[in-house]
């Protein structure tokens, strides 16, 4: 069995983001596509399972827990569960990442 998502039904927020979650497939993974625009990223939040980033472009400062740096295209990062936790597109270009959430859907708390 498998499951295809045409790029047409996939959800698409305001700011061009794409949230899957994976419940409704059988798959223990949720992600967002990030497509965003300079100054653009979430507020601080955290998760109960660890989320994973890969940067495809552009730029971005990530708050991780009391921790600041700065995120470039190719890199993984890797947040533990619990561990507060924003990011915000630092560069001049628009920042395209994939948030890997390890849970079959998206759990959050703003703080």
């Amino acid at each position: 069995m498998f499951h295809v998502i045409p790029r047409a039904e996939q959800k698409q927020s305001p700011n061009r983001t794409i949230l899957f979650e994976g419940g409704k497939y059988g798959t223990p993974v949720s992600l967002f596509l990030m497509d965003a625009e300079p100054g653009q990223g979430p507020a601080l939040h955290v998760h109960p399972y660890p989320e994973t980033w890969l940067i495809h472009s552009g730029e971005a400062e990530f708050t991780v827990g009391e921790q600041t740096l700065i995120g470039k295209a190719g890199d993984i990062i890797v947040v533990d569960p619990g561990t507060p936790h924003r990011f915000v597109n630092s560069g001049n270009t628009r920042l395209e990442m994939t948030c890997i959430h390890a849970s079959d859907h998206v759990i959050q708390e703003w703080l």
